[in-house]
């Protein structure tokens, strides 16, 4: 095995330790394995972050660049992932339990889409102008300034690649605090882009904790200017609470309980296959995840055969090994966090159809938990409203198309929502009237960067994606010119 990696921060392109000396250690969910020492910011390190991003911004030339000069460095960057994406993507099956096919396939090609598409989008998207006579009236787009970018560890470098591609294609500075669950490949990320051609202070990363840690000065300090943050609504609340006293404006994508829709007149066989992938994709750690699962009551017997059948084939293990559908969950906290709420659900009545045990044998030393279906709850068991964030399936009936409506927007949350139905008129009918950010019609996790993304209700607030991101990574400029 190798040597634990040693981390540091980089802060106005020098690889720093902590003000302090700190460290933490990150390991591998799946047998415990140290894998890196990191240095645990503090405050101070968090205040510094920031002074070298709006020196950069200040001084630098990157805001004053044209966007076509700042997307040929933004592609070498994305050049870069692309020739370290088996590196990478390793980096993150280690340090977060992420199925490495999927990482190799989707997630980290999809940190150099993210930086590719904003790119260009930047570089290519069209302005406001409004001649009335004698006035001339037009929009002006200049970077809002510096950007603190918190992202998750379920997709580490993926969504934060969501936050720092728009914000830098804008002309922004960022700093970048990843989960101190998965730093590495942050860190690894910020060397490739430094030796692509950033600017040093452009792009800066700072490791650690939040509350008075090094996350402190990314929420509170004055000379932040936007901060875009994705977790769980709790920490949510504390974000805003701290940028309200700035007043900063907070893009925020947070915690969701998705319903999946499954009406009689769907394919069966892609209802089901939707539904496998809307729960259990990433071991169920996915905000997005469709965790309440709506089957209509005449065909429940049959579906629920289907998907317990396709759940039980699901191959739970080593995340680097060919064939492996499902990894660890991230720690020994959150397993017994997801152990718990099933244990509840069988107090609150329910029933585990499949699962529900944690997983022993050769994967005992990691935090492995198998596909887990629950029958016998209704909507307003606590397990069915709570955000589990693992591989865990309620599984509700419902007998009309205004109860399937009504049982889904009963939820505090209103993130996402699949629907799986033959039926055109009733799929545009019920996206409609749907409660939540986005809705997906027999299909689960298809993205195009140009639509919205975000949640209605303790889901979050803000949008980002191609024009929404633009909106809230510039401070947008009226301007009105009259000609003599």
């Amino acid at each position: 095995m190798s040597a634990p990696t040693s981390v540091r921060h980089l802060i106005g392109g020098e690889w720093v330790g902590s003000s302090d000396g700190g460290t933490f250690e990150t390991h591998d969910p799946h047998d415990q394995s140290l894998l890196g020492i990191v240095a645990r910011g503090t405050a101070e390190d968090g205040t510094r972050a920031v002074t070298a991003a709006r020196t950069a911004f200040d001084e630098g030339p990157w805001p004053s660049m044209t966007p076509k000069e700042r997307a040929r460095i933004l592609h070498a960057v994305a050049d870069a992932v692309d020739a370290h994406r088996d590196e990478l993507a390793l980096l993150e099956t280690r340090d977060g339990g992420k199925v490495l096919s999927h990482m190799l396939h989707a997630e980290t090609p999809r940190v150099a889409h993210n930086l590719r598409f904003f790119a260009d989008f930047a570089a290519m998207a069209p302005n406001e102008a409004y001649p009335d006579g004698p006035l001339l009236s037009y929009v002006l787009t200049p970077p809002a300034g510096v950007v603190s970018a918190i992202s998750p560890w379920n997709a580490p470098l993926m969504l934060a690649s969501w936050k720092f591609a728009p914000a830098l294609a804008f002309g922004n500075t960022v700093v970048l605090k990843p989960a101190p669950q998965t730093p590495l490949s942050a860190a690894r990320f910020a060397e490739l882009a430094l030796e692509a051609g950033l600017p040093e202070g452009v792009l800066n990363v700072v490791q650690g904790y939040g509350g008075d840690e090094v996350a402190g000065p990314l929420t509170s300090d004055p000379r932040v200017d936007r901060i875009t943050f994705t977790g769980s609504t709790a920490t949510g609340r504390k974000v805003m609470a701290a940028a309200a006293q700035n007043l900063t404006p907070v893009s925020a994508e947070l915690g969701g309980k998705s319903a999946n829709v499954v009406f009689d007149d769907a394919d069966l066989e892609i209802a089901t296959d939707v539904a496998i992938k809307g729960v259990f994709a990433g071991s169920g750690q996915v905000c997005l995840a469709g965790t309440r699962l709506l089957v209509q009551r005449g065909i429940l017997d049959d579906y629920l055969a289907r998907f317990t059948e396709k759940a039980q084939a699901l191959t739970v293990g080593d995340p680097k090994v060919d064939g492996t559908r499902m990894g660890p969950l991230i720690e020994g906290p959150h397993l017994d966090k997801v152990h718990g709420y099933v244990e509840l659900a069988q107090a609150e009545g329910g029933k585990v159809v499949t699962g529900g045990t944690r997983l022993g044998g050769d994967l005992a030393r990691g935090f492995y938990y198998p596909p887990t279906i629950i029958t016998g709850l209704t909507n307003q068991a606590r397990t069915a409203r709570e955000e589990i964030f693992g591989p865990v399936q309620t599984v509700i009936p419902f007998d009309t198309e205004d109860e399937a409506l009504a049982i889904a927007n009963d939820s505090p949350y209103g993130l996402a929502g699949i629907l799986c139905t033959q039926n055109l008129d009733r799929a545009h009918r019920l996206a409609a009237r749907w409660q939540a950010g986005m809705v997906w019609i027999n299909c689960f996790f298809e993205r195009d960067l140009r639509l919205p993304f975000g949640g209605e209700g303790q889901s979050g607030v803000g949008r980002e994606g191609g024009p929404y991101s633009r909106e809230f990574f510039t401070n947008p400029r009226a301007v009105t010119l009259r000609m003599h």
